[in-house]
């Protein structure tokens, strides 16, 4: 199912993790681990921000994603499910 997930990291924590120089690594594992479709990064509610859209294989998933935001940068989190204008066009056609 596709995801969109949107994580705002712990300004403290990330700051951190950016002097160390760990804050790319980071970043390409979770890259790596998801195969983002999308991906977006920028500033949003005053810390950095960082918005995926992915495709989730299975529910069992969910921890091996989110954990390491969680623990590792303290973020806080959102997983959504999403639809792109295709999906939206056949879940509307199949109304009928």
């Amino acid at each position: 199912m596709r995801m969109m997930l949107r994580a705002r990291l712990d300004t403290h924590t990330s700051n951190e993790a950016y002097k160390s120089g760990h804050l790319g690594k980071f970043v390409q594992d979770l890259m790596d681990r998801t195969k983002p479709e999308a991906a977006y990064f920028g500033p949003m509610d005053g810390g950095r921000t960082c918005t995926l859209v992915f495709d989730l294989e299975d529910s069992s998933q969910i921890p091996a994603t989110l954990e390491t935001l969680l623990v590792e940068m303290e973020a806080d989190v959102e997983l959504v499910p999403v639809m792109n204008y295709d999906d939206l066009k056949k879940g509307l056609a199949a109304r009928k």
